[in-house]
């Protein structure tokens, strides 16, 4: 990070910026919007115009609220399960429905404070790293599958990956360059299949009875400690980090999640949260002010409502060579914060088993195994205590 980066980190940038830096910026997070949203349009058939439209509208509501370049990103666990599993739309609405009142209610009665005040910050930064390696391993893991030449193949990635180092302060923001010749490509791969697609056809998801069932017991309790890990303690924790004089309450975050769910999701909108990883990756390629996400939640509206009939054919064609690309850089961003820990012994003990277990296993498990450290640090502390 440059002088002029920390300068404008430190004062909190409250106004917003229209630039093409910004709009970059914006384009950050999308290596985990798009592949998420072309597959719960292809196997759950979910309107993928609905989609774009309800996530163009929380991102512009995020920034005007938060006044920061707090991202919008799909529930990761929920859309796992439901593209692992083929849930219906109204399972997965029932999910998403579930996932808000119970994020509100947390928000509301203040549970989510005293939770930020009891977990450790070794086990955020840890969090952080965990999710930042896992973002590493996911997008490599996709880079290796591909053919090694070609319009998606391991060579563009790898291109991309330079364009986006070398040129990251150059005066044309280079993610821009990047995702945009990714359309291009999507453009050329799609040909004549990008022509038929959903229109916008706005209703009211009503679940069933089993959908309910399958919805909170397949999709809502295993997202639910991802949510509050990663989406409201981690996030504000980075905000802390990136933004010194404006950080977000996790009160705040919380009901800003729970909100977005039980206004969009019971009318065909994904489950939505916000994210350490979408943060991360939309400072690291220029957004600083809520001017990057008002401008993307633009685009996506109107490519929503302009473009529904050709998008889920362009958005299943968008070369995942780039999508790894952006994906890359976005976790060694979210890795970064974590080298704090390692300055002390304990913390760093409690950081890397933390991270290690995420990688290995699994947010939670990762979260639990750091909680039995710290408590083993206490109890072995007191003793020595006692002792004296």
């Amino acid at each position: 990070m440059g002088e002029s980066d920390r300068a404008e980190a430190a004062s909190g940038t409250p106004a917003m910026r229209f630039t093409l830096r910004e709009f970059a910026g914006g384009l950050g997070d999308l290596g985990t919007f798009l592949p998420i949203a072309a597959a719960l349009s292809a196997v759950n058939h979910m309107n993928i115009a609905l989609i774009f439209v309800f996530a163009g509208l929380m991102n512009i509501a995020s920034g005007l609220v938060f006044r920061l370049p707090v991202p919008v990103q799909p529930m990761k666990a929920i859309a796992a399960v439901a593209i692992a599993e083929a849930m219906t739309p109204g399972a997965i609405g029932a999910a998403g429905m579930t996932m808000g009142v119970v994020m509100t209610v947390l928000a509301l009665v203040g549970l989510v404070d005293w939770i930020d005040r009891v977990v450790p910050r070794a086990i955020i930064r840890g969090i952080q790293a965990g999710i930042g390696a896992k973002l590493i391993v996911r997008s490599s893991q996709w880079i290796f599958d591909l053919p090694p030449t070609g319009m998606d193949s391991v060579l563009v990635a790898l291109i991309a990956v330079v364009l986006l180092v070398v040129l990251r302060r150059g005066r044309i923001p280079a993610l821009l360059l990047v995702f945009t010749g990714g359309v291009v490509i999507a453009w050329l791969r799609a040909g004549e299949a990008a022509g038929a697609g959903d229109a916008i056809t706005l209703g009211v998801v009503v679940p069933s009875g089993q959908e309910w069932w399958l919805g909170l017991t397949r999709g809502a309790l295993p997202q639910l400690p991802l949510t509050m890990l990663n989406s409201v303690l981690a996030v504000c924790t980075l905000s802390a980090d990136l933004f010194p004089r404006r950080p977000i309450r996790p009160r705040t975050m919380s009901l800003s999640v729970g909100l977005m769910n039980l206004v969009c999701v019971p009318f065909g909108g994904m489950p939505m949260c916000h994210g350490a990883g979408g943060l991360a990756a939309q400072y690291r390629f220029g957004a600083r002010t809520a001017g990057s996400v008002v401008m993307l939640g633009v685009c996506k509206i109107a490519v929503g409502v302009g473009f529904a009939g050709m998008l889920g054919s362009l958005v299943a064609a968008y070369p995942r060579s780039l999508l790894a690309a952006m994906l890359v850089l976005a976790g060694v961003t979210l890795m970064r914060p974590a080298r704090e820990s390692l300055r002390a012994g304990s913390e760093a003990a409690v950081m890397l088993a933390t991270g290690a277990a995420i990688v290995l296993i699994g947010t939670l498990e990762g979260f639990v195994l750091g909680c039995l450290i710290c408590a083993i640090l206490a109890m072995t502390a007191r003793a020595r205590g006692a002792g004296k």
